[in-house]
Order: structure tokens, then C-alpha cells, then sequence
């Protein structure tokens, strides 16, 4: 009997030991769901601090940092849920890993806010709501509002995996405001309507360039009898433009107004996309050594451009959406120091946008990547460069000119544009005929009509639930995040105010 004591208390100490290694195991589960909440915290704090240090010594600081507070909380989510869809389609086309497309997105984020992001920044700051009929004061309770706002429902879109327009938000909250606080009469509705004509355009601008773009890759490279010679010539040609594009864009950007004339500009776009030429021949032959003439091949001669296509969309982005934290806050800072209207907004805010955008990618970006890069319509990387490319296009575009497009709506509309471009082409084409015709000796091109409905539909390319479901989160963005707004700025003017 004494030697089964021992026996018995070691394995009541092991049943003890298991619960706490349980209990050990469970913690380490939730606080690992507590990481990104607390680094995000921290971040906040940080950008708090580092208003501080150029705002500390004026009667209105307060105000300003708690601003900050918000234009940081605003900007994190701008990069948890409206960047996916800048790397969405290189990681549904598996031509980047997650890691890979998360640190590629925040550096050029990070540069495109900072070196070409005033215009549009200028435009949600000063044109939607016309300060000079606004009362001295208001103004800043107008944009905390808005920027409260905006980045709860955005937060709570993220949070129900729905990828929702952040510049809907941010104009719609402005515009809530605003009305709360004095009415309709400061908005600037022509303005408006500019804006909103874009939500409307854009999308279909970028799913017409993204399906020409795919139109002109099948008919010359996939549907060739010598597909990787094909692709030896024509790959670096759509190298060529992207540089050529960018380059033209860069020198908008960063030129004093008026220091280039238009053909001077196009002429150096023109350059830099020969010298991209230049470039990139030697390296499409090298890649394409030893390939089989299949297409699967292709993927391996895409991979680059698309990687330099989700690079260009990044830095596209930065410039155009950073507008959509950091624009209010710039007219806070505006109203709050006296500086004029037009100048360019401080760069220490460009600052807190840019990294605010970066920083919530990285914390938070993974879980909505995979809705625009798998879930729509099926990638490769030829699609995928179709996207980036036209997204990347049409934001440069709408950035040069000023007006705070929505990436969201370029981005799913390119997606939709190829998938849409796919079913089409399938159908109609007589290229496809032809070549298929001459790989086999028998293939049905008339198929027999298939009564059923319900299976026509299943073999669709695009998936018309997330287009209805995706439409429907872009229409009750604005009213409802200018609802969220009025509400808020009631609250801020009964307490603070």
C-alpha cells in the first residue's frame, strides 16, 4: 500500500500538469488575436507623439492630436481593407507569396502617399465642403466627425470580410457632416458630381482596359502556334508601357505646374518605355530558355511584369487613397494654423497617412486578399497582370486629375472585366475556334443547348453572387456612412463644442 502512493500522487500531477499546459495553450490562442489590436494601439500613440513634436507649442494642439488619433485609426483601416486589392490579384494568381505582396504593397504605399499624394489630398480637404461657409470653429468638428465615421465603418466592413469602397466613405461622412453642421449649402455639389460621375466610370474604364488588355494577350501570345516566340516579343513590350505610363505620371506629379508641356511629358514617357524595352528583352529570352511551348510556360515570363504591375498599383494607391485619412486632417491643421487654402499639406502628415495605411496592411491586410484574388473569378498571371495594370492605369489617371476615385471599384471592376472578357471570348471567338480546331482533329464547338438553367449558370466564369453582394456594399457605403457621420458630429457639438 505505501508503494502505490507515490504511483497515484504522479499521476494526479501529471492530470494537473495537462489543465495548466491547456490553460497555457488557450491563452496563447487569444492573445495571439490581441497582437494586431495592440501593435495598432501603439501605432496610434506613436502618431499622437509624433503631432506633438510640430504642433505642441499652438493653442489648438489638442485638437490636432486627437485629429492625428483618428486620421491614423482611419488610415489603418484604409490598408486593411482597400489595399488587398492592389496585391489581390498577384496572390490569387500565386505569382507572389502573401509575405511577398504584403511588404512589396507598404513600401510603395509609403511612396506613393508621400511623393504624389497632395493633389488629391487638396481635393477631399478643401472642395467638397466649401470652408468659407462654414463658421469659424466648425470646421475641424466637421472632419473629426467625418473621420470618426468613416473609419468605424470601414473597421466594421473589414470585420464582415465585405471590401468596401474607403473613398465612398470618407466623401460620404464629409458630406454628413457637413449637413449636420450647417447644412446643405456648403457642399460643393458640382464637385460632387465630378466625384461621383468617376464611381460610376471608373470601374467600367478599368474593366474595358483590363479585358483589352486580355484581348490583346490572347490574340498575340496565347492562341499562337509558337507561343513562347510570341512571348518573347510581346512581353517586354507590355513592360514598355507600364514603365513608359509610370514614368509619364511621375513627371505630373513632381514638376512644377506648368514646367513640362504635354508632348515634352509624352515624349519622356515614350523614352523611359524604350529604355524599359531595352531592358527587358535580354531578360524575357533568358527566362524563356528551355520552355515548353504550352501555357503554362506563359506564367513563368508573367511573373515579373505582374509583380512590377502590383508595385505600380501600390504606389498608384498611396497617391490617390492616402487623400481619404489624411485629407480631413489636413484641413483641421489647415483651419487650426492658418495656412492657406490650396498650399500643400504638411509632410508630416502625408507621413502618419502613409505609414497608417502600411501598418494596417500588415496587421490586418491578409484576410479580404483572397476575396478579389480567388473568389470572383479564376487568375493566372496573364489575367492577374491584366488587372494590376489597368487598375494601375486608370488610378494614375484619376490622381493626375485630382479626383479621389475609388481602388475598390477600379480593382473589382478589372477583376470582373477579364472574367466577364473570358465568358465572351469563349463563345464568340473565332481565333479559339480556329486554334483549337487545328490542336485536335475533333472538339465540339457547337455545343447542344443545355436546358437547364441552373447549370448554364454554374459554368459561368464570373461568380454573380459577389458581384450583386459587392454593388450592394458600394451603394450603402455613402448613406450610411453619412448617416454614422451626422450622428457623430450631434454627439462631439453637445459635448465638446
Amino acid at each position: 500500500m505505501p508503494d502505490r502512493i507515490p504511483v497515484l500522487t504522479k499521476r494526479t500531477l501529471d492530470k494537473d500538469l495537462d489543465k495548466f499546459t491547456h490553460v497555457e495553450d488557450a491563452a496563447k490562442f487569444v492573445s495571439r488575436k490581441l497582437v494586431g489590436p495592440g501593435l495598432g494601439l501603439i501605432f496610434l500613440g506613436l502618431a499622437m507623439l509624433f503631432a506633438g513634436v510640430y504642433v505642441f507649442e499652438r493653442p489648438s494642439a489638442v485638437l490636432i492630436i486627437a485629429a492625428t488619433a483618428l486620421a491614423a485609426y482611419m488610415a489603418m483601416n484604409i490598408g486593411a481593407n482597400d489595399v488587398t486589392n492592389n496585391v489581390g490579384a498577384a496572390v490569387g494568381a500565386r505569382a507572389i507569396t502573401m509575405t511577398q505582396a504584403l511588404v512589396i504593397a507598404a513600401i510603395f504605399e509609403v511612396l506613393g502617399a508621400t511623393i504624389a499624394g497632395g493633389e488629391v489630398v487638396r481635393t477631399i480637404s478643401s472642395s467638397i465642403v466649401d470652408a468659407v461657409h462654414v463658421p469659424g470653429g466648425l470646421l475641424a468638428w466637421i472632419m473629426m466627425a467625418a473621420l470618426m465615421a468613416a473609419a468605424l465603418w470601414i473597421n466594421l466592413a473589414t470585420w464582415l470580410n465585405a471590401p468596401v469602397s474607403t473613398t465612398h466613405a470618407i466623401v460620404g461622412a464629409v458630406i454628413g457632416a457637413g449637413i449636420a453642421a450647417v447644412g446643405p449649402e456648403p457642399v460643393n455639389w458640382r464637385v460632387m458630381l465630378e466625384i461621383t460621375s468617376s464611381w460610376v466610370t471608373s470601374p467600367l474604364i478599368g474593366g474595358a482596359i483590363a479585358g483589352s488588355l486580355l484581348f490583346f494577350i490572347k490574340s498575340f501570345i496565347i492562341y499562337q502556334d509558337d507561343k513562347i516566340a510570341a512571348a518573347r516579343r510581346w512581353v517586354p513590350v507590355l513592360i514598355a508601357m507600364m514603365a513608359g505610363g509610370f514614368t509619364a505620371y511621375m513627371v505630373l506629379q513632381l514638376a512644377p505646374s506648368g514646367r513640362f508641356s504635354s508632348p515634352t511629358i509624352l515624349a519622356l514617357g515614350l523614352l523611359a518605355g524604350l529604355v524599359a524595352w531595352l531592358a527587358a528583352k535580354p531578360i524575357v529570352a533568358r527566362q524563356s530558355r528551355d520552355l515548353e511551348n504550352r501555357n503554362s510556360s506563359l506564367r513563368i515570363l508573367f511573373k515579373f511584369p505582374l509583380i512590377g504591375s502590383a508595385a505600380l498599383l501600390s504606389f498608384a494607391h498611396g497617391a490617390n487613397d492616402v487623400s481619404n485619412a489624411v485629407g480631413p486632417l489636413s484641413a483641421i491643421v489647415r483651419s487650426s494654423t492658418a495656412l492657406a487654402t490650396g498650399t500643400a499639406p504638411p509632410l508630416w502628415v502625408m507621413l502618419i497617412g502613409a505609414f497608417g495605411i502600411s501598418v494596417g496592411l500588415l496587421l490586418f491586410g491578409p484576410r479580404l486578399i483572397r476575396l478579389v484574388g480567388d473568389q470572383i473569378t479564376k487568375l493566372n498571371p496573364m489575367r492577374a497582370y491584366c488587372v494590376a495594370l489597368s487598375t494601375a492605369f486608370t488610378v494614375i489617371v484619376a490622381s493626375w486629375l485630382g479626383l479621389p476615385v475609388s481602388t475598390t471599384h477600379i480593382a473589382v471592376g478589372s477583376v470582373f472585366g477579364v472574367g466577364f472578357f473570358r465568358e465572351w471570348y469563349t463563345r464568340n471567338s473565332k481565333r479559339r475556334v480556329k486554334f483549337m480546331r487545328s490542336k485536335a482533329e475533333t472538339w465540339a464547338i457547337d455545343e447542344p443547348e443545355d436546358p437547364n438553367v441552373h447549370e448554364r449558370r454554374r459554368r459561368y466564369l464570373v461568380r454573380r453572387s459577389h458581384f450583386m453582394t459587392i454593388v450592394a456594399a458600394w451603394i450603402i457605403t455613402v448613406p450610411a456612412s453619412a448617416a454614422l457621420a451626422a450622428m457623430v458630429y450631434l454627439v462631439m457639438f453637445a459635448l465638446f463644442v
